[in-house]
């Protein structure tokens, strides 16, 4: 699917959360262009979780969070993730018990006909339905670099549950796909490899990504806009090459010893 390069996918506004009297953040306000990928950097406690937090609406919070111009500002989490908000976490959250297609079938229950009943009553057509998500997702998951997908996730290494995380998230085709570290736990060539064909495959189907990650160079390398932000607030948005030449972010978060991400 191609974007017009003016179209936005998420705006917030004014974002502010409270936890116990304390400002976790505080009238953030931004956009992220519609498609490719996006980034949220800055330095530990800056508020970068708590952001997804309040867009997939996990925590409530002030302000206002818009999807492709859809105001999702007073709806819970389920009715965000219906509209099509999908996220990982910065720990993988999946049943250890059930096989990794497994785990990732369960990202995909809206897509399935008949719902509730029709996945305990499983009439032809939605037997038909799983037949073919359950061939989306092995492929996916092979396509992701995990090509064995009858095996338990506690059997696996930590990287490719985090592989599985991320394939649930995307088996959907959501509108937007919040990363929360997706490369924690990979190799630099590995972690390069996952974004390229998460990236392949949201622009295949109109997914923007936005993700939060701590390898700036990878950052700069897979972004075309990033956000910055520093103790609950924004300290900057804009392109990589804005963002690497800016003393602020430089001072707060990348240091002195960055000259690898400015190209």
């Amino acid at each position: 699917m191609a974007w017009s390069t003016n179209q936005v996918a998420l705006r917030v506004h004014a974002l502010g959360v409270d936890f116990s009297g304390v400002r976790a953040l505080e009238d953030v306000s931004f956009s992220v262009p519609a498609g490719g990928v996006s980034a949220v950097i800055g330095p530990n406690g800056a508020g970068k979780t708590t952001l997804f937090n309040c867009i997939s609406g996990v925590a409530r919070h002030d302000g206002t969070v818009e999807l492709e111009g859809c105001d999702l500002t007073h709806l819970r989490a389920d009715r965000r993730a219906a509209l099509g908000i999908a996220r990982t976490f910065q720990t993988p959250l999946l049943i250890p018990d059930l096989t990794a297609i497994d785990n990732v079938l369960l990202g995909a229950h809206p897509q399935l006909r008949g719902g509730l009943l029709g996945s305990i009553f499983r009439p032809p057509a939605v037997r038909s339905d799983e037949r073919l998500m359950r061939a989306r997702a092995s492929e996916l998951l092979a396509r992701l670099g995990l090509p064995r997908a009858d095996v338990p996730v506690d059997s696996l290494p930590h990287g490719d549950r985090r592989r599985v995380e991320v394939v649930r998230a995307l088996l959907p085709e959501p509108r937007l796909l919040l990363l929360d570290e997706p490369a924690a736990g990979l190799g630099a060539d590995e972690a390069s490899e996952l974004l390229g064909e998460v990236e392949a495959f949201a622009a295949a189907v109109g997914t923007t990504c936005v993700l939060v990650e701590h390898d700036v160079g990878l950052v700069m390398r897979v972004s075309r806009h990033v956000v910055v932000l520093d103790a609950g607030r924004l300290l900057l948005a804009g392109s990589p090459a804005e963002v690497a030449a800016d003393p602020r972010v430089i001072a707060a978060y990348l240091g002195d010893d960055w000259s690898e991400v400015k190209t």
